[in-house]
């Protein structure tokens, strides 16, 4: 009995599945020398170390692999399961981004405050996608310039017969506030426009510059700087549903914890990219008083009208729109 008992035993143990290791397929907006990328992949590299026999992330690769302005449609459709990108890649689909976008707050704050709860649940409703993190959060744009700012009598910004090349991140305030005449260029299209003078001014995020070597062309950054980084990781949702409660845990945890690490890793990136910058020629102009404020407050408005326009054509209408900016802007902090 008792070798019968035994044998019983044995067949069972053989017989109980054992859990395999998941997986999930990744890709990024930017190339891999981008300083963002190289935060998305240090993510990657922590959930893989944290997620031995649970969970992997292989990543397929950047915008040669999938075009970046076509990521968001491929998560969504299931074609690759993560992808890291701006909200503003899909902006179309999900205006709400425009919340993070002029938020002067970080993904540490929003976090706490139920902000990226509310984000995370509009990807799910409007998108089908599960919002893992809002990464480099943070982290703010200037105006770059190949020749020296003017300004008018009352300290406004002029740019008249500037060449500016913008993006949907920037374009409602360069546009309706600023008045330019932009010229949309993705970001690896950037370098050979200023070589050859298609552009002469861009706006950028604080950091990285030097990474993309536009400094060989650009010699003044205009303060202050305005708006947020909005780059996030999203999950196909029925890929998130799928995984183990395991597999789930260790991919948010490790994204929380990114949150807060890629703010303090990105500012000193900034300080040293500065820095850098400074010592090899780069001048930096101000505005100030009057002019400086109302920059600061269209680059911010101007981003939510669009914002509100956007919704108010989508199912739902504006009815987040206040939450919205409660969550993800503190007026008392932009005083």
């Amino acid at each position: 009995m008792k070798l019968m008992a035994s044998l019983l035993a044995g067949a069972t143990l053989v017989a109980a599945p054992l859990k395999a290791e998941e997986t999930i397929s990744a890709v990024h907006a930017f190339s891999e020398t981008l300083i963002y990328t190289k935060s998305f992949l240090s993510f990657v590299d922590k959930v893989n170390e944290a997620g031995k026999g649970v969970i992997q992330i292989d990543v397929r690769g950047g915008p040669e692999a999938i075009g970046m302005f076509q990521q968001p449609d491929a998560v969504r459709d299931g074609v690759v399961d993560m992808v890291y990108t701006p909200g503003s890649f899909y902006g179309g689909a999900l205006p709400e981004k425009d919340a993070m976008v002029a938020s002067n707050l970080t993904a540490i704050e929003t976090r706490e405050n139920g902000g990226i709860a509310l984000i995370d649940q509009i990807h799910q409703e409007k998108m089908g996608l599960k919002y893992l993190g809002w990464f480099d959060s943070g982290v703010c744009y200037n105006l770059w310039t190949r020749e020296e700012p003017k300004f008018d009598a009352e300290g406004n910004l002029e740019v008249e017969g500037l060449k500016l090349r913008g993006n949907n991140v920037y374009n409602a305030f360069f546009t309706n506030y600023l008045g330019a005449q932009v010229i949309d260029l993705p970001t690896g299209e950037v370098y050979s426009a200023l070589q050859r003078g298609v552009v002469d001014a861009t706006g950028w995020t604080q950091i990285g510059l030097i990474d993309l070597k536009w400094n060989e062309f650009l010699n003044y950054r205009i303060e202050p700087c305005f708006f947020s980084t909005d780059l996030g990781v999203i999950v196909n949702l029925e890929k998130w549903n799928s995984l183990s409660d395991d597999a789930k845990k260790i991919l948010q945890d490790v994204a929380i914890q990114h949150e807060k690490d890629s703010v303090a890793a990105l500012r000193t990136k900034r300080d040293e990219d500065f820095a850098a910058l400074e010592a090899s020629g780069m001048k930096v102009v101000s505005l100030e008083g009057e002019a400086k404020a109302k920059y600061l407050a269209a680059a911010r408005e101007k981003t939510w009208e669009r914002m509100k326009e956007v919704m108010a054509g989508q199912p739902g209408g504006t009815d987040n729109y206040d939450t919205l900016i409660e969550h993800f802007y503190d007026f008392d902090k932009a005083k």
